[in-house]
């Protein structure tokens, strides 16, 4: 599938994973079996949706999907690790979703993917399903499918109106968890055209738990000092302030404990709120306690040397950084909110507490660190629940059968396709895996 000429090196392959990207001599029967998938992200930055694109081109089978990009900014850090597979990305870059500039990049993207013939077009989140649904569905894509991955706490209620009117324009409308669902369905959203699929990671990249004296180094941390992260990008929603508030209660607890934030504001412009934060940390008395890391590409070599992750947002889809976390046998204290409590076994793998009690996440966290024996168990049980119910072959085979399925369905004769619609039958949705 070529939207527009290759604008990359397929060369600089990954070693590991040459033969499944390098794209190799094509016969027009080849590429026309294929299926031609195209999936609309806003950018490439650090972020949970942008890990699970990565995590699910690595797994997708090549042999039977054609897979390319579209973005509306052709940025961030794993922007490089996309080129170095051979895929192509192409840019439709607005400043805002409306104005003749907006209309104008939707009429183009339109007249690609017909040009292209593409089979599937695949959206993730706000912008790119206001942008993208109804272009897709104007140019007579077989299947439009949109992804939502969180329970909106950025948006607006006029963003949330759009989307969900964009989302009509959607056949589909695949989440990461049911508690994202449950949002949708509370907001107006038709139970029967929604699919959970959860995140999936490859358990093979989280190497066990060992010392690393030249990381430790590296970050200016004691080498048998224990260490609590959170990873997350630096958000109000996040939590940060709290767990800098438990971490100062946790240091006059545990006085060899120390602590790191990895992450950055996703707009690298905007970092008042990192200024901010690191003030607040001095003003705790976690000065010298406290590493603020920045965006790190590394995370399984830093879960490594991790003792405890924290994960206090004020709202969450299925985090990632909670299944990296559990994936590198390391225990988790969560908030209960969103689909952290489909993740985390509380006194299984780690604790869930409830969001905004700093006090309540100290207490968690101190009593791990002041446990090893419940902390080698959270550990393990973390790791294995990872590799039963959130591995990445799972999330793979289920969202390339989705796929199928729903290709099946949009070639089907129209009157059998009406027939097996889900809204004439009282059941789930029957692409639901």
């Amino acid at each position: 599938m070529t939207l527009l000429p290759p604008s990359i090196n397929a060369a600089r392959a990954w070693p590991s994973d040459a033969a499944r990207f390098a794209r190799t001599p094509e016969t027009e029967a080849d590429r026309s079996a294929r299926v031609r998938l195209l999936t609309f992200t806003t950018l490439f930055a650090i972020g949970g949706t942008e890990r699970h694109l990565m995590n699910l081109t690595d797994g997708l089978d090549h042999a039977r999907f054609d897979l390319e990009f579209a973005c509306l900014k052709r940025e961030g850090e794993f922007l490089a690790d996309v080129e170095a597979r051979g895929l192509r990305v192409h840019e439709y870059r607005v400043r805002k979703l409306y104005g003749a500039r907006a209309f104008g990049q939707e009429v183009r993207f339109a007249r690609d993917l017909r040009r292209a013939r593409v089979d599937i077009v695949h959206t993730y989140n706000f912008y790119p399903n206001v942008f993208a649904l109804p272009a897709a569905r104007l140019a007579g894509t077989p299947v439009v499918i949109a992804s939502i991955r969180d329970t909106g706490p950025y948006l607006t209620p006029r963003q949330r109106v759009a989307q969900r009117i964009a989302c009509r324009f959607a056949h589909h409308i695949l989440v990461n968890a049911d508690a994202v669902k449950r949002w949708l369905v509370g907001d107006g959203y038709s139970a029967a055209n929604i699919t959970v699929i959860r995140n999936g990671l490859d358990l093979s990249r989280f190497s066990v738990r060992g010392s690393n004296l030249a990381l430790r180094q590296e970050l200016g941390v004691p080498p048998s000092a224990p260490l609590v992260a959170m990873l997350a990008r630096l958000d109000r929603q996040k939590g940060v302030e709290d767990f800098l508030d438990a971490a100062a209660r946790v240091a006059l607890q545990v006085r060899d404990a120390h602590f790191l934030i990895i992450g950055d504001a996703a707009i690298p412009s905007r970092d008042g709120y990192r200024r901010e934060l690191e003030a607040r940390a001095a003003g705790l008395g976690l000065a010298g306690r406290i590493v603020f890391t920045g965006f790190r590409m590394d995370v399984p070599r830093l879960l490594s040397q991790v003792a405890v992750s924290v994960l206090p947002s004020l709202s969450e889809g299925l985090s990632n950084t909670l299944l990296e976390s559990m994936a590198a046998g390391v225990p988790v204290v969560a908030t209960r909110v969103g689909g952290n409590p489909e993740v985390v076994e509380h006194g299984g793998t780690g604790w869930l507490i409830p969001p905004r009690d700093p006090d309540a996440l100290g207490l968690a966290i101190a009593s791990i660190l002041q446990s090893p024996e419940r902390a080698a168990s959270f550990g393990q049980r973390a790791r294995e629940r990872v590799a039963e119910h959130f591995s990445l072959h799972r999330m793979v085979r289920d969202t390339e059968l989705f796929y199928e399925r729903a290709l099946e369905a949009a070639r089907r004769p129209r009157r059998a396709r009406a027939f097996s619609h889900p809204a004439r039958k009282e059941k789930a949705n029957p692409l639901h895996l």
